[in-house]
């Protein structure tokens, strides 16, 4: 019978032995950091705590020198993102075409907040200095999809094509 105290272990032998394989790709060296930080996010999508320990002290780093690292650079996750991950570009063309209304509607809809996951963790929401599609303001991206000309009516549409559960409706 398996238990949930055995599930967890296996869990956690699965996760050492997923970063130990990380781990034999580097050399022993501090400027191998970022890389190594860079590649566990890919395997695992977020850097868990027990992750940048043991970072460190394969790096023979503090623990203190990685979280900084990692928290320096807005690249690195520090908790896991969602399903769907929403950018909302905040530059000057999509500014002043109206990209803090779309993100405040987004909010709203999400029921969180910039740097934020669902509980159900189907969406994460960001902001982008820019986006680079400046012509197509105000522009917001679900995962790899570009979206532009963006009003809060088509926001809605597009988060709409995301959802994991389509019986449950977006708040109004």
């Amino acid at each position: 019978m398996l238990t949930v105290a055995h599930l967890e272990g296996s869990v956690q032998s699965n996760f050492k032995k997923q970063l130990d394989s990380i781990l034999l790709n580097f050399k022993q060296d501090r400027g191998n950091l970022i890389p190594i930080l860079q590649q566990v996010q890919h395997e695992l999508g977020y850097l868990p705590g027990e992750a940048m320990q043991a970072i460190a002290d394969f790096l023979h780093l503090s623990s203190s020198t990685v979280y900084s690292v990692s928290t320096f650079y807005t690249q690195f996750k520090l908790v896991p993102s969602g399903r769907n991950v929403v950018r909302v570009c905040r530059g000057t063309a999509c500014h002043v075409r109206g990209s803090a209304s779309l993100l405040r509607d987004i909010e709203r809809r999400l029921g969180i907040k910039p740097g934020e996951t669902t509980a159900d963790r189907e969406h994460s929401l960001e902001t982008v200095a820019c986006i680079g599609a400046c012509a197509l303001a105000p522009v917001m991206i679900i995962n790899d999809d570009v979206y532009g000309r963006m009003t809060t009516t088509d926001a809605g549409k597009a988060l709409g094509n995301y959802r994991a559960n389509k019986e449950t409706e977006m708040k109004p």
